[in-house]
Parts: structure tokens; sequence; C-alpha cells
């Protein structure tokens, strides 16, 4: 008898099949997280299941015959009940009224647990909506990169016309003050080349004077 046969062996007594996999689904859950935890779990006249330390040891290896060193490790231990012995020994018999027919599961059913196969479907959900939202977070994340990059390129290429505009202007503005200073050049020379005429008259007028006298 596997895990779907049991489920449907007590389909009938537990209201549905639905409802006997999920009771046995919480049953073996309920088991082997204590097990795992530590504890003992016993059910009178069944048996009890525990966790058991084994020592590290050497043993056999059954093909080759070389001697293996094995690790210390932990394995789960059940123990049958001595009802349970007693039933299976045949010194007592099974209560009437209480025979099950097991049946043979059929193609696609509860092989694995009604509950298994909806934690599966809702994993694949969830993976899903997780490889979604990473895809989402990229391609923003893109678009923002994006959009800085081309920012900072516009502010680049405004930074450039400007130097350039200061630069042209700069250029503009020297070249004018040298036409300036060209023009004012020979002014100065001009009034030089007068000052001497000046000295000239002043000594013809001195000149005059000593004659008369």
């Amino acid at each position: 008898m596997n895990k779907a046969q049991l489920v449907e062996a007590i389909a009938d007594k537990v209201g549905g099949r639905q409802q006997a996999a999920d009771a046995v689904d919480a049953v073996l859950d309920a088991i082997v997280r204590a097990v795992v935890g530590g504890d003992r779990v016993s059910v009178t006249g069944f048996g009890s299941f525990e966790k058991v330390d084994r020592p590290a040891r050497y043993a056999r290896n059954p093909q080759t015959g070389e001697r293996v060193r094995v690790k210390k490790t932990s394995v789960p231990r059940f123990r049958a009940g001595q009802g349970f012995k007693d039933l299976v020994s045949g010194s007592k018999k099974l209560p009437r009224g209480g025979e099950v027919a097991v049946k043979k599961a059929p193609k696609g059913s509860l092989t694995g647990g009604a509950a298994a196969t909806v934690k599966k479907a809702a994993a694949k959900k969830a993976t899903a909506a997780k490889k979604a939202t990473a895809k989402k977070t990229t391609a923003a994340a893109k678009k923002t990169a994006v959009k800085k990059t081309t920012a900072a390129a516009k502010k680049t290429t405004a930074k450039k016309t400007t130097a350039k505009k200061t630069t042209a202007t700069a250029k503009k503005t020297a070249a004018t003050a040298k036409k300036a200073t060209a023009k004012k050049a020979p002014a100065k020379k001009a009034t030089a080349k007068k000052a001497p005429a000046k000295k000239s008259t002043a000594r013809k007028t001195t000149a005059k004077k000593t004659t008369a006298r």
C-alpha cells in the first residue's frame, strides 16, 4: 500500500479524498517535525517514532570488502507497539467491521498527496512572480541608467557650447581692443611731432626781441 492507496482507504471514513489527503499529510508532517526536533512520538497500540544517534564507526563495502569509515549520523527509528505486534503475529485477531478494501490509485491521482500538488503549484506561481518582478526591476533600472546618461551627456554638451561661446567672445573682445589701440597710436605720434614746432616759434620770437634791442 502506498500513500495514494492509504488516502483512498480512509477517504470514505473522513468524508472524501481531499479530506483524507489533508489528514494523512498533516499526521506525517507532525511526526516528521517532532522526530527531527528530537522528540519521541508514541501512539499507544501502534508504535513509537524517535531519533537515534549513531556514533562514527567502521563498515565494509559489500562489493569490494574494503573497510570504510562511516561518520556520526542520526537516523529515525520506529518501534512497533505490543498491540501491533500481537495483531501481526496472529496472537490477536483484527476487530470486525474495520476491513479496508485497498484499491489501486487511478492514474494522475494522489500519488504525492493533494496537498503536495497544491504546494508545488503555489511554489511555481511564486517563482514565476519573482521572475516577473526581477524583470520589471531590471527594466526600470536600465531606463533610469539611460536617462541619467542622457542627462549627463546633455549637460556636458551644454558646458562645452558655453565654453566655446565664451572663448569666441573673449577673442572678439581682444581683437576689438587691439584695433582701438592701433587707432590711438598715430594720434599720439602726431602730437609728439607738433611739439618741436612750438619750440621753433618760441626761438624766433626771442631772436626778434634781441634784434630790436
